[in-house]
């Protein structure tokens, strides 16, 4: 089986102004970002003719910020192929339907976008008066299974993993706070991070928590924002400003049901057949990965993604990344380098694309990771979850 991505690349990519009460439309966060992107590669508009993004609707207040028609009507865009679908491996479905775009031809320099405004949108709704006499809404769908035992939230499904973990893998609290102080301290030298102060263990122990076992600290933090990428052809890649990072694998498999409670395997989910898909398409391996900035949208899942990705065994990344020495900027596997969700805020999996970027371009500045050639990025990590594994030119 020919791996079609391997004819594709990213050739910019760009972060808006990223945070809370900024008090800037999305729109314009997402065009600040656009521009930069064409400023990175030395493309204009006339140059782009494909279009991607995820989600193209969403309950949620601010997940869905700008669409695909909202930037082609503001840049006037001739587009020969665009995307935009709900039912998808998560944020990274339009980076993958974009290489597949121009390895087949469809298209030749694809921008892909996500734009979030869930922090203003929290704030607004909270804002909001209760109108008198309104009838409640009547759950549907899956929420009428779920919403009647209080779980309201995916922190509550990460919760029960992480609880499951504990129980048969002796995971520790001490244990995830090692990732979560070593995200800080990375952040720390990330202009872009909300979080940038520093954190001690005993400040994480004594957190609040949200749902038990998994405290504030291990729950990203919602921001407003917006994260572009180009995706070329790698034959028109070659001809541009940046050095090309070829796409060499990407994945988004789902094998069980696509349920947050009826997955087999609540302890792995889909991070664990994304994995296996992705190193099925690369002659790469784990130790040949330079860079990792795998998905903290709660703190369990960078640890799901760790053993799913086979840098270390099933039920063994708690003792992997124990005291933080095997995942910092200068260790084996630096991890989450820009500061991940958890500090630098919640872009869905996108900021972590954007991070892996700056790293192989040798863009990190203090937090740069030392001959970055190959870096591995991983979203989502509940029943749907999307995995890249990029390589410099």
């Amino acid at each position: 089986m020919k791996a079609l991505e391997k004819e594709a690349a990213i050739i910019a990519a760009a972060i808006s102004q990223v945070g809370r009460k900024l008090d800037r439309g999305a729109l314009d966060l997402t065009l600040d970002a656009i521009l930069d992107a064409f400023d990175q590669s030395g493309l204009s508009v006339r140059d782009i003719d494909g279009l991607a993004t995820w989600p193209s609707a969403s309950p949620t207040p601010g997940q869905v910020s700008s669409t695909t028609n909202d930037i082609k009507e503001a840049l006037g865009l001739r587009l020969n192929w665009y995307c935009s679908n709900q039912d998808a491996a998560g944020a990274y479905s339009g980076v993958i339907n974009a290489a597949m775009a121009v390895a087949t031809g469809q298209a030749r320099h694809v921008l892909c976008f996500r734009t979030t405004t869930q922090f203003s949108a929290r704030q607004k709704s909270r804002a909001a008066q209760p109108t008198p006499g309104r009838v409640a809404r009547r759950l549907a769908g899956y929420h009428s299974w779920q919403d009647p035992f209080n779980a309201l939230s995916p922190v509550n499904f990460f919760a029960m993993v992480t609880q499951r973990r504990m129980h048969e893998f002796g995971l520790t609290r001490e244990q995830l706070g090692a990732v979560v102080l070593n995200t800080r301290k990375n952040a720390a030298s990330n202009p872009h991070a909300v979080y940038r102060s520093p954190l001690t263990m005993d400040e994480y122990l004594a957190a609040r928590f949200i749902s038990d076992p998994l405290c504030l600290y291990d729950c990203d933090a919602p921001i407003d924002g917006a994260v572009a990428v180009i995706v070329s052809s790698l034959d028109a890649a070659r001809d541009l400003k940046r050095r090309p990072l070829r796409i060499e694998a990407m994945s988004g498999a789902q094998y069980g049901r696509d349920s947050w409670d009826q997955y087999e395997d609540l302890t792995g989910w889909a991070a664990t057949e994304c994995a296996e898909a992705l190193w099925a398409r690369t002659d790469f391996k784990p130790s040949d990965v330079d860079v990792a900035n795998l998905y903290d949208g709660f703190r369990i899942q960078t640890l799901v993604w760790l053993e799913a990705l086979r840098f270390c065994g099933r039920g063994e990344s708690g003792p992997f990344v124990e005291g933080g020495q095997r995942i910092g900027l200068t260790s084996e596997l630096p991890l989450n380098t820009g500061g991940g969700q958890l500090s630098a805020g919640r872009l869905h999996g996108m900021g972590l694309l954007w991070e892996s970027c700056i790293q192989l371009w040798g863009e990190g500045g203090d937090r740069q990771v030392r001959d970055a050639a190959v870096a591995l990025t991983a979203s989502g990590g509940g029943p749907r979850g999307a995995a890249l594994l990029l390589v410099r030119e």
